[in-house]
């Protein structure tokens, strides 16, 4: 009895010891592994700023003398114009490791993703390969804000003439829930931007509309991980933006920025002497909300003293 204990201790010894040997060698490659990794830069924005400024990918020039600039050398001239991080909004070109490592290689945070073909290949067509190509694209665009390190994805949800309101609101909400299980499992929030697209507004009507139809369309979906990424100046020209501010509440995630002058019915530069949009009625109800996040610039671009000019054009606006 004692020999054949004798035997089952040896034995159990030696599957031991040829365990822990494979463990060890196992477990190298990977110990190696996270070392490398650990190398590499954890890109943050700065800490303790209630409000972060940005600009869109899109507003910085992508040649400079002749020559065409790298990802990474435009991220850089975000940072250098003064800017918090920048809103990938050419999602569609790049792969989410491309922005991975530009994020990393130029030390310059990126917030959130969009993929400009929204425009094109809408949530709301009546032809469902469109549908299933938007979905695909706001799909690629979370995993680009997800792999970048970011918080969020803008999309245009389509356009009214789609079809009647009713028909087209119910298109883009049942292809939102498609995206929620996605959107949840990389943290990315869906945010619906309001543009001049004739959906949840009137687009002949006068600048006294209410967010009541956006604030059904975000409700509607009940769920944590859809907002709003409200365009300041977009519906200036329909709206008063402070009091849009107040009813989005919690739902106002993030902010575009851009000047808008009513008397002059166009765009123009933020705070210039032409952009008669009440910046301090939007601070305060800011303020109100208790609003903490990123307010994105989407203006004209271009260098750096265009993009610097252009950061301080925000700083105004906020009284920062």
């Amino acid at each position: 009895m004692n020999e054949q204990l004798s035997h089952l201790n040896r034995r159990g010894f030696i599957a031991v010891g040829a365990a822990s040997v494979a463990v060890a060698a196992a477990e190298s490659v990977p110990v190696a592994r996270a070392a490398e990794s650990d190398r590499a830069p954890t890109v943050r924005p700065p800490p303790g700023k209630r409000l972060l400024l940005a600009c869109k990918l899109g507003m910085i020039a992508a040649e400079s003398g002749g020559k065409k600039l790298s990802l990474v050398e435009r991220l850089r001239m975000a940072a250098e114009a003064g800017f918090d991080g920048v809103d990938f909004d050419q999602a569609g070109d790049y792969t989410p490791e491309q922005v991975r490592d530009a994020v990393r290689q130029s030390g310059v945070f990126v917030h959130n993703a969009i993929n400009h073909a929204h425009w094109e290949k809408r949530l709301t067509s009546p032809n469902a390969e469109d549908r299933a190509q938007g979905r695909a694209n706001i799909e690629h665009c979370l995993r680009v804000a997800h792999a970048a390190g970011g918080s969020g994805v803008l999309i245009v949800v389509g356009k009214g003439e789609d079809g009647p309101p009713d028909v087209i609101e119910e298109r883009c909400r049942q292809e939102i829930r498609k995206l929620l299980p996605l959107a949840a499992s990389l943290g990315q929030p869906i945010l619906v931007e309001n543009v001049w697209n004739q959906m949840f507004y009137h687009h002949d009507a006068p600048p006294d509309q209410s967010p009541d139809q956006f604030i059904k369309f975000v409700d509607s979906l009940n769920s944590p991980w859809v907002g709003m990424y409200f365009d300041v100046g977009n519906h200036w020209k329909y709206a008063q933006p402070a009091d849009w501010i107040r009813a989005f509440g919690r739902r106002c995630v993030k902010l575009d920025i851009k000047g808008f002058s009513r008397a002059k019915n166009k765009f123009v530069d933020i705070t210039s002497a032409d952009d008669d949009l009440p910046w301090a009625q939007v601070r305060k109800a800011l303020d109100d909300i208790g609003y903490c996040g990123w307010a994105t610039a989407e203006v004209g671009g271009g260098d750096v003293k265009r993009l610097t000019q252009v950061r301080e054009q925000m700083q105004r606006a906020f009284g920062l």
